[in-house]
């Protein structure tokens, strides 16, 4: 089957429903940002080019004004005598292009204006233009209105307007246009028309604008609506991805505690067998106490079975759970002499092993104020039965010295058992820690025996029994001349120092 590497590098990553949602956030706001943008550089168009139309427009109806009465002037002839009745419809023709401009509603005043930079005169009638044109009189009426603004912004541009003879036009803030077009008929210069005017285009704009809207709005509603429709199949199909995620999560869940379960069983069995193989040792022992029992050793025997029995019994005990509840383990009912479990262990186990093989010896350093401790005598038993075997075994084969001390330590609220040999020591790979810092040593199955079969459980179940379940701590190194164990025991402060 064909592969696709950008799909394939897709795969890779799990996107949930949070996620969407941001990407879905983002667009919409991306959309909004845009259409924001999009309105104000179209409105800042329009104005732009609002006030440019505004502008040709004004200056375009003023020329077109000038250029009109003009018009008039030039088919009329001043060398001429002019009759009353063609003189009326020339003023008439004035009077009807000044005040025709006045009717538009943006237009607001039309004038002409004459005279030099002294005396500057406005005609807003087409009588009074028509004897100042043709009659000549030394004084002009008074305009229809005032028109002082229009007097005093063309005393500053009437040199300029003079010169050029081009339309000139000033804009103030709120759109209005004063626009001054030079008044030259038959090519002499009289003076400007004026025209000021507001042409509005304020409708065409916001029209525009809400054209515009309309479409950003609508734009971005189908937007709006397809991510949502994308988001909605994206959330069902994420949701049934997390449903599917979740049985997995559960399947193997169950498989990760069958296969806890598992290794309980088999970690379990293994000390079963551990412990069984004492136990057969405890009952050759039995065996052999009872075939010389006699009435002169007939209460040290009892007392001897009688430990081996419980111990027999413990060993039944631990059969029945994977983990014995605590109380069994850690009691303040119990109040065991652990210098009494050594010299039970060494004299009655070990010195029995001794007897039919001279291989090794043991001796026995114990400190007499060492308290007793709230932990079952059986279980202490089981902590560091294995550690002096380990001791013995793996010593040597011949001149074998092991040495168990105990101290007591008042100050530190402390008790330590030490469990030396005289032998070849611990390999340096066993002194090694794992990730959790245990030394390999107290690690399931680690032994240097060659045949490993059943082998390296001794110090782990040890490891296992005081650090777990009884709280105390368990080191091994090397002396330099063997192998040593330390069993760390904490007593409580103000715990009672002397024996029960």
């Amino acid at each position: 089957m064909k592969k696709f590497p950008l799909l394939e590098s897709v795969k890779q990553y799990h996107f949930e429903i949070k996620h969407l949602l941001v990407i879905f956030v983002i667009l919409m706001f991306f959309q909004l940002s845009v259409a924001l943008i999009q309105k104000l550089s179209l409105r800042n168009f329009l104005l732009k080019s609002q006030k440019w139309y505004q502008q040709d427009f004004a200056e375009r109806l003023a020329n077109l004004t000038a250029t009109s009465m003009e018009m008039i002037l030039e088919t009329t002839a001043r060398d001429r005598q002019i009759l009353d009745e063609e003189a009326q419809k020339i003023m008439q023709a004035f009077n009807i292009i000044l005040s025709q401009q006045l009717l538009q509603q943006h237009v607001q005043e039309v004038c002409i204006l004459i005279g030099d930079k002294e005396q500057i005169a406005a005609i807003d009638n087409g009588h009074v233009l028509y004897s100042y044109l043709f009659e000549h009189p030394a004084d002009l009426p008074p305009p229809d209105r005032d028109h002082s603004q229009a007097i005093s912004m063309y005393r500053d541009l009437k040199d300029q307007i003079f010169a050029t003879e081009q339309t000139h036009s000033l804009i103030q803030e709120e759109g209005t246009f004063h626009v001054f077009v030079p008044f030259v008929p038959k090519g002499e210069y009289f003076g400007a028309l004026y025209m000021r005017s507001r042409p509005e285009f304020g409708f065409v704009t916001s029209g525009i604008l809400t054209t515009t809207n309309e479409t950003s709005l609508i734009f971005s509603g189908l937007i709006f609506f397809g991510l949502l429709a994308m988001f909605y199949i994206s959330s069902y199909t994420v949701k049934e991805r997390d449903e599917a995620q979740q049985l997995l999560f559960q399947e193997r869940e169950r498989q990760i505690e069958q296969q806890v379960h598992r290794q309980k069983e088999m970690q379990f069995t293994k000390r079963i067998y551990h412990t069984h193989h004492k136990a057969e040792k405890i009952m050759g022992f039995i065996k052999e106490d009872l075939r010389q029992l006699s009435l002169d050793n007939f209460e040290t025997i009892k007392d001897r079975m009688s430990k081996y029995a419980n111990f027999i019994s413990r060993v039944i005990y631990d059969m029945k759970w994977y983990d014995p509840p605590l109380q069994t383990i850690r009691n303040p009912i119990f109040r065991t002499d652990v210098n009494d479990v050594l010299r039970f262990l060494v004299d009655n186990i070990f010195f029995r092993v001794a007897q039919r093989d001279h291989r090794f010896q043991i001796e026995l350093d114990l400190d007499d104020t060492l308290p007793p401790v709230p932990i079952n005598e059986f279980v202490i038993w089981e902590i560091f039965e294995p550690l002096i075997q380990n001791c013995v075994e793996h010593a040597g084969e011949t001149n074998v010295k092991v040495s168990v001390k105990t101290r007591y330590l008042l100050e530190e609220a402390i008790a330590r058992v030490y469990i030396e040999d005289n032998g070849a020591g611990i390999a340096p790979e066993l002194l090694e820690k794992n990730e959790k810092g245990v030394k390999k040593i107290f690690l399931e199955n680690m032994s240097t025996k060659k045949d490993k079969v059943n082998a390296g459980y001794g110090c782990f179940i040890a490891y296992e029994i005081a650090s777990q379940r009884c709280g105390w701590t368990i080191d091994a190194d090397n002396t330099g001349e063997g192998a040593r164990f330390v069993v760390t025991i904490p007593f409580q402060s103000g715990q009672n120092s002397g024996k029960a």
